[in-house]
């Protein structure tokens, strides 16, 4: 994993910990965790985690790509900012 990955996943799993879980426990969140099987986050935490991409990581998400598989675990949402910041 890149520094930048390693960056962004420290950045969101902080996020989805403090949040969404109300937790600083890591164990509680597996990087391949499906987060929307598990009942942590549904379309309105969707929302919410776009909101913290685009300010966090100044990038802009278009509402067609705003896909489950987008945004189901910390590796997806990792490698979706990864490509938006390589396309922008």
């Amino acid at each position: 994993m890149s520094n930048e990955a390693k960056e962004i996943e420290a950045k969101v799993r902080g996020y989805i910990l403090e949040n969404l879980l109300f937790s600083n426990d890591p164990a509680e969140l597996p990087n391949g965790a499906s987060l929307l099987d598990r009942g942590i986050i549904d379309s309105t935490g969707v929302l919410e985690i776009v909101l913290f991409l685009e300010g966090e990581f100044d990038i802009q998400i278009k509402a067609s790509e705003m896909l489950p598989e987008n945004f189901d675990t910390v590796n997806n949402m990792v490698a979706f900012v990864q490509r938006l910041r390589v396309a922008a």
